[in-house]
């Protein structure tokens, strides 16, 4: 009986031991985390020009209808006309190529915004946009299906000159809300 007695006391304070020994209050530990920066061309979340308007300098997406344009053919015009509306289909393409889609979908959520009121947007085709068109646009990317990004140019009581405006670009994990 003291045989047992002794064993049970004997475990019972090995288990307050090894029991008080396990509650940390404080712990410690650097770790490092990376991530790359890399041009349009080479990102997972890629932005392609489909027609010669588009050009990238610098990381930058430039659309530029005029005789600046490095693209621009030779003998053509020198811009858009007033009093027009202009509808380019396919300028560029947004595409999805993250790598957690080898095993899943894995769809991201873009939104595109435009800060001028006679440049509006559109994703899909003009005729049946999955989105727009307007200056603030909102769309799902699925892995390996692009988004082709058309864009609609009012012209009405333009005045001749240059006339520039920005785009915004954001990208969130999972598809779009309804």
């Amino acid at each position: 009986m003291n045989k047992l007695l002794g064993l049970a006391v004997l475990m019972i304070g090995m288990l307050l031991a090894v029991g008080a020994g396990a509650n940390f209050r404080y712990y410690s530990a650097d770790r490092s985390a990376s991530f790359q920066v890399v041009s349009d061309d080479n990102e997972l979340i890629d932005l392609t020009a489909l027609q010669p308007y588009v050009t990238y300098d610098a990381g930058k997406l430039y659309v530029d209808i005029s005789q600046y344009n490095p693209n621009h053919p030779e003998g053509g015009g020198n811009g858009m006309s007033p009093n027009t509306t202009y509808v380019f289909e396919e300028m560029f393409q947004v595409s999805n190529h993250l790598w957690e889609n080898n095993q899943t979908n894995y769809p991201i959520c873009v939104k595109i915004k435009s800060d001028h009121d006679n440049v509006l947007l559109f994703a899909g085709n003009y005729t049946s946009p999955i989105a727009g068109p307007g200056d603030n646009i909102e769309f799902t990317v699925e892995h390996g299906n692009p988004v082709p990004i058309g864009m609609i140019f009012d012209n009405t009581n333009a005045t001749e000159g240059m006339d520039q405006f920005q785009m915004s670009f954001e990208a969130h994990a999972g598809a779009c809300g309804p």
